[in-house]
């Protein structure tokens, strides 16, 4: 099997990403319509759509990019030697402009402005440690898969936990800095203020940090390179073939 270049890795964070804001964002604006003042139960639609179509999603693009779609997981991944760090730099433009591309999308299929800020405000103490709780627990999932020789089962495992956090987390488990900017641009179910964003994305960036930590020095202290590579799910990159790039 050849290598994948970069750009073609960098395309499919790019639709993956976009695919994800799209299916987090449409799946909530159709839960308000389906609905209206129902809120436990758009929430149930709105985490049930997004955990299947996440699983669908990492499936479609995983085997080009790994299907990270969210730059705390390529970063930590970097930090392990799954990657290198300036294929992780590079994977972030393309997940969080993927992001934006996909929140237009939602919007313009229900006859939203294409561009709308949100005025959704979710900033709060319990807000920002439930983020802090999700994306922890997101990549402790994907790096147990990593470890054990199971990411080919990652997709129903982090469509699983993310479906599940959703409930779990007051924040309703945003865990991921590029579709937290993207939500920005929707005044919808699913959207996020301006000025709470700012907090969700050190949270998650804190909880990227403190599962480097656990991984490291708890769980997984021997996670080898070779491992890191297959996050999220198993592909071809030079990390995994030993060329250079």
């Amino acid at each position: 099997m050849r290598d994948v270049a970069l750009w073609r890795r960098l395309a499919a964070e790019f639709l993956g990403s976009a695919f994800l804001a799209a299916l987090v964002i449409g799946s909530g604006i159709a839960a308000q319509t389906l609905s209206p003042g129902n809120t436990g139960l758009q929430l149930l639609e709105n985490a049930t759509a997004t955990a299947a179509g996440l699983f669908a999603i990492i499936l479609m693009f995983g085997a080009v990019s790994g299907g990270h779609f969210n730059p705390v997981v390529s970063f930590v991944d970097a930090a392990f030697g799954g990657m290198r760090w300036r294929h992780a730099a590079a994977y972030l433009p393309a997940q969080v402009a993927g992001c934006v591309v996909g929140a237009v999308v939602a919007n313009v299929m229900f006859s939203k402005a294409a561009f709308e800020l949100s005025t959704k405000e979710r900033a709060s103490a319990p807000h920002f440690l439930s983020e802090i709780v999700a994306t922890l627990g997101l990549v402790l999932v994907i790096f147990a898969l990593a470890r054990s020789g199971r990411s080919a089962a990652a997709p129903a495992a982090v469509g699983a936990y993310i479906g599940a956090a959703y409930f779990f987390t007051s924040s309703t488990s945003f865990a991921n800095p590029a579709i937290t900017v993207g939500r920005l641009f929707s005044n919808t179910f699913a959207g996020i203020a301006p000025s709470s964003a700012p907090s969700f994305v050190a949270a998650q960036v804190v909880g990227g940090v403190v599962a480097v930590v656990v991984i490291r020095g708890v769980l997984y202290p021997d996670v080898t390179a070779a491992e890191a590579a297959d996050v999220v799910f198993p592909h071809r990159t030079p990390e995994t073939s030993g060329k250079s790039s």
